[in-house]
């Protein structure tokens, strides 16, 4: 490992601008996240186009900040890592010209990266002695991925969903029963205040591969209750509802993550997503990793949301591999990992 490698990582995938000064791929020195959240709830969901205007206004302002409250100058950085991908085009666009102008101007490698690849890499902020490999659930409103990491950057899909992401789920439910975006944190909150064994919801099986998820029919089955409860009268208990679609997606994340770690014969799993700061899934996790002598790894919530220090810190690895990206680096919205 190099010494003092200190990189700067943006990120614009979706609907955070961010920027952010690692060292070494573990010591976060900056970490600056606009959220464009509160600009985006009044239309129920992220709205592409606005999302690129308000990067384009907000990133020099944040990659300034990141490197003034990390104390650093362009000329002491070693590198410069962008998400490419997956995301929302116009978004991913505004990060990686940015990025390119930056490594152009200063003269500083380019490096791109992977949006998922970032948010494993999370986990090695605030544990340094994770190392691969390792089992990890990445769970977020556009990704629910099942992972074997091999080594640094080096990663095997095991499962994956076949429909909607975990928290696409959770924001189509959140707004059915009229909680609103963003669903994940409201629909955690309101599930404290009920009984997660009211209603009987599905957990789905995905007969080829025992790792995969699927679900949409969960939320096709929320709806069914709903509407139901609508037509014949009846008062929703929205408490209960939230409470039983939650422990129906905990109760099928655990159960292929954890039979994925004991199947391939290792004894450590991390999480990490927006989802993974869920806290029903956390607890149970918790519970479950402990009972079967798993190491359990998570990052704090400010690190499962998007941010630029997974940038950072996955683009160190990176870096120090020699993956170093051309000026072609391009968005690619729908890109594999």
């Amino acid at each position: 490992m190099r010494e003092d490698c200190l990189i700067l990582g943006i990120e614009t995938s979706c609907d955070e601008t961010a920027a952010s000064v690692v060292r070494n791929g573990r010591e976060v020195l900056s970490n600056v996240i606009f959220s464009q959240i509160d600009l985006h709830t009044r239309y129920g969901g992220v709205v592409p186009e606005i999302a690129s205007r308000k990067h384009i206004e907000k990133i020099n302002q944040v990659i300034e900040q990141a490197l003034e409250e990390a104390g650093v100058s362009l000329e002491e950085l070693s590198a410069v890592a962008v998400t490419y991908g997956p995301g929302l085009v116009g978004a991913l666009l505004v990060g990686v010209s940015e990025a390119k102008a930056i490594s152009f101007a200063a003269g500083l490698p380019l490096v791109g990266v992977h949006h998922i690849s970032g948010h494993i890499s999370a986990n090695y902020i605030e544990h340094p002695e994770l190392a691969p490999p390792f089992v990890c659930l990445v769970a977020s409103g556009g990704h629910s991925h099942l992972v074997l990491v091999r080594d640094y950057g080096v990663y095997e899909i095991l499962g994956r969903t076949r429909d909607d992401a975990a928290g696409e789920a959770f924001d189509k439910v959140a707004r059915a029963i009229g909680l609103g975006y963003p669903g994940g944190p409201k629909i955690d909150r309101l599930a404290r205040e009920g009984d997660p064994d009211a209603i009987p919801f599905p957990r789905a099986k995905v007969g080829e591969n025992a790792y995969d998820f699927s679900f949409s029919g969960l939320k096709s089955a929320v709806l069914n209750y709903l509407n139901a409860c609508r037509m014949k009268g009846g008062e929703v208990n929205t408490a209960d509802v939230a409470a039983s679609f939650q422990k129906a997606v905990v109760d099928v994340l655990v159960e292929h993550s954890l039979r994925a770690v004991e199947e391939y014969g290792l004894d450590t799993f991390a999480i990490a997503g927006g989802v993974a700061s869920n806290s029903s899934l956390r607890e149970a996790f918790e519970r479950e990793c402990g009972r079967r002598g798993i190491t359990f790894y998570r990052p704090s919530p400010i690190l499962c949301t998007d941010n630029a220090a997974m940038i950072g810190a996955a683009g160190y690895y990176e870096f120090v591999k020699g993956a170093v990206s051309g000026y072609d680096l391009n968005a690619v919205p729908g890109l594999a990992l």
